[in-house]
């Protein structure tokens, strides 16, 4: 397990900006061993939990041509027909993983594939399973194309989250399992299946990105 690159700053900022409040407040509760004791944990606590934030976790992907894996750590909590409107227009079936902020944060590639579609919208911070929130929050929209289909991948933020990190460009390979992005305190991540495609979760199972297969291509 090591930290994620995009932590780095934020880690920083919070670790001096406790020290700063710690130091600040010494003066006024130095007569008081369980106040010192009290905050010090509270900031503790608080470092502890930015920290957990950007954890990274090494895994080892076993990559297959058939097999669409979890681009997120988190819960399934939407898997549906639906009108995808933004590139394919047309009838796909959404699987949808909700990123608590207790969930690893990385985003990888389902699948490999050459990079047809790479978009970033603003939009609002509605909470992650508000109906509106695939088309009006911040979001980006990225399709994975190879020789078994299309795919797309849409990375929204949530009421907590406020910043996505998106890597891929047009025109782009990506590999089976690549980081494609990072999702600030967590969020939702959308996925955009062909029709046919054998969905292998179900509503309310918890995934593992990059190691729990999503979908397998018929």
């Amino acid at each position: 397990m090591t930290i994620h690159k995009e932590g780095y700053r934020i880690i920083a900022v919070t670790f001096i900006g406790l020290l700063i409040f710690n130091l600040a407040l010494r003066p006024f509760i130095m007569k008081f061993p369980e106040a010192q004791i009290t905050v010090g944990l509270i900031s503790l606590f608080l470092f502890l939990l930015v920290l957990q934030f950007f954890r990274s976790p090494k895994r080892e992907l076993k990559t297959d041509e058939n097999l669409v894996y979890c681009p997120a750590d988190g819960k399934v909590v939407v898997i549906e027909e639906v009108e995808e409107t933004e590139y394919f227009k047309d009838k796909r079936i959404q699987v949808s993983i909700f990123m608590s902020p207790l969930n690893v944060h990385v985003n990888w590639a389902p699948i490999a594939g050459l990079v047809k579609y790479m978009k970033y919208h603003a939009g609002k911070y509605l909470v992650a399973w508000h109906p509106k929130s695939s088309t009006e929050n911040e979001r980006t929209t990225l399709v994975l194309e190879n020789e078994k289909a299309a795919v797309l991948i849409r990375q929204i933020a949530g009421a907590v989250a406020r910043r996505i990190i998106y890597y891929p460009e047009e025109g782009e390979n990506f590999k089976q399992g690549e980081e494609i992005g990072f999702i600030k305190f967590g969020s939702r991540v959308d996925v955009f299946l062909p029709i046919g495609t054998e969905i292998m979760v179900k509503i309310d199972d918890k995934v593992s990105g990059k190691l729990t297969p999503l979908a397998k291509f018929s």
